[in-house]
């Protein structure tokens, strides 16, 4: 049974954005209901969770905040871990590797609100590299990529008005837009500030090694 995006962040305790532009109104299930699923109103106190519990929560969140399934994020952790043994090293490959997805990066410059909407626009083949439309969300950008929008869907009404959207909108540090033309392009390699993880990316892969 797909669980319900409120459900998640309710359960992490925090804002995960997972459905986008909702999360910052009134309509917020976390400022609507601020406890777990399942959980009545009075018993808002949460139980203190074991070492393991933490790094659980930790890799949940940010598996959850990028719209990825278990193997798909486990796959990203165990293919780093098996590349670099230093922790301090894994932390940073990670998120490049994450942030560098085409879904993501499409997120990031502001086309679309959420990383699952995100995922669906790129699948549905609205955005091209280079001149080349790629419909695989997983794809992983490089410095000196280009992005744009597919010429048959700027004529749709799904991206009407999309240039004012991403007027306001001010993408990543790595990434350079011209919202008027609907095109980007990477500029650079994302880093820890600017991905802003909302982990704690070393329990993460304590977690892992497990």
């Amino acid at each position: 049974m797909k669980t319900d995006n409120c459900s998640i962040c309710r359960r992490s305790g925090m804002k995960l954005f997972l459905k986008g532009d909702r999360c910052l109104s009134p309509k917020c299930a976390i400022v609507k209901r601020s406890y777990p699923p399942g959980q009545k109103k009075a018993k808002r106190r949460r139980s203190v969770l074991s070492e393991f519990g933490k790094e659980l929560r930790e890799k949940q969140n940010l598996k959850n905040w990028y719209n990825l399934s278990e193997s798909q994020f486990s796959n990203y952790v165990k293919g780093i871990l098996k590349k670099s043994g230093k922790i301090e090293d894994t932390a940073t490959m990670l998120i490049q590797q994450l942030e560098t997805r085409f879904d993501n990066v499409i997120f990031r410059l502001g086309f679309a609100s959420s990383h699952s909407q995100a995922r669906q626009f790129v699948g549905h083949g609205h955005f091209t590299v280079n001149g080349r439309t790629v419909n695989i969300p997983s794809h992983h950008l490089k410095v000196g990529d280009k992005i744009g929008v597919r010429l048959a869907s700027k004529k749709k009404k799904l991206f009407e008005n999309i240039a004012v959207i991403l007027k306001k909108r001010k993408p990543a540090s790595w990434l350079k837009l011209d919202a008027e033309k609907l095109e980007a392009e990477v500029i650079g390699l994302p880093t820890m500030e600017d991905a802003a993880p909302i982990a704690e990316i070393s329990s993460i892969f304590e977690y892992y090694s497990r």
